[in-house]
């Protein structure tokens, strides 16, 4: 495994950090452990909670991981996916009116006999969701399975809301008594620094871009905006989107449709498994979109990136006025870092 992770650094062009050193080592001792029969372990081997800031290479160091772990019984799910799907199977019809075993029922169908699960991303914010977020971890935890998980939070900075903070401590405490916790801060964000565009068989999110409004901007890019007569309806999770054009694998929303109308997160993962290319034209500085259509806007960036979706933003800079705005959204390190990861970034200042 130590190998594995080598060469997959190589081929990235880049060298393991020293704060990333710490993690590589436990996660390489993680796979050895896994590598023994389950009837050897009394109990699995300790969880891993790997958080730190945005872009220190957290969701790499445990998609190579899970890469490199041999093939079988192993699952590795992103935050948005996985509470989509135990939202469904909880309140699905085949779900046993006890929320406790409609919880059970739906992590077996989520995870199966999986012997080990990646969790990408986790994060707790909506104390609507706060009993059953903490349900699912001491389901998870009390499971023979091994749980390895990345948050830009520590433990601590889960459910921030000073309102709510207090109804998340106890799986607080559940998390820091039964997993690692391993901190991969350091002094950079390696995502800003990556070379623009993508490599040949690299990611296709990072073949996205940053355009201005102008035609002659689009058409440098072989873009040109839709005619009224292609408006179609697209169907994504429950409902009908109005898309300003669908051209084969590519779809073109306007801002206001996409990210200020009744849309969540199911939308957009439906959206990225049916179309390649997803054009956002009418962006606007988000200090000057409302509340939910700035954290929105976020979630699409986050299933983009996830679901390697190639994401064209056309319009303003959406960060303008951020810094001195305060807190426009939730985790908006998150999204500056992956949108700077967008060709043409540097000319709306992401970069």
């Amino acid at each position: 495994m130590r190998r594995y992770f080598e060469e997959a650094a190589a081929r990235r062009g880049f060298e393991i950090s020293a704060e990333q050193e710490v993690a590589v080592a436990r996660l390489v001792r993680l796979a050895g452990e896994l590598a023994r029969p389950a009837w050897t372990f009394p109990r699995p081997p300790r969880d891993l909670y790997v958080w730190g800031p945005v872009g220190r290479g957290k969701s790499w160091l445990v998609d190579t991981f899970y890469e490199g772990l041999p093939a079988g019984r192993k699952r590795r799910l992103h935050f948005h996916d996985f509470f989509r799907r135990l939202h469904q199977g909880v309140a699905g019809p085949g779900a046993r009116p006890d929320g406790q075993s409609a919880v059970d029922s739906a992590l077996d169908e989520l995870i199966g006999d999986s012997r080990v699960l990646v969790f990408d991303e986790f994060h707790a914010h909506d104390a609507g969701d706060a009993m059953l977020i903490a349900r699912l971890f001491r389901t998870l935890l009390d499971r023979r399975i091994t749980l390895v998980t990345t948050s830009n939070y520590p433990p601590a900075g889960l459910m921030p809301d000073p309102l709510y903070h207090h109804l998340f401590e106890p799986t607080i405490a559940l998390i820091e008594e039964r997993m690692d916790v391993l901190d991969v801060s350091g002094p950079v964000d390696f995502r800003r620094f990556a070379a623009p565009g993508a490599e040949p068989g690299g990611p296709r999110f990072a073949t996205g871009m940053c355009l201005p409004p102008e035609d002659r901007a689009l058409a440098a890019h072989d873009l040109v905006r839709p005619a009224p007569g292609e408006a179609a309806a697209v169907r994504a999770h429950l409902h009908e989107l109005p898309a300003r054009a669908v051209r084969g694998d590519l779809v073109w929303f306007g801002f206001d449709a996409l990210c200020e109308g009744a849309t969540a997160v199911p939308d957009y993962l439906v959206l990225a498994e049916r179309f390649a290319t997803l054009v956002l034209d009418g962006v606007p500085p988000l200090a000057e979109a409302s509340a939910d259509g700035r954290q929105r806007f976020a979630n699409l960036v986050d299933v983009a990136c996830d679901r390697d979706l190639r994401l064209v933003l056309v319009g303003a800079d959406p960060l303008a006025g951020a810094a001195g705005a305060g807190a426009l959204t939730r985790d908006l390190d998150r999204t500056a870092s992956r949108l700077a990861m967008l060709r043409g970034a540097e000319r709306a200042g992401l970069r």
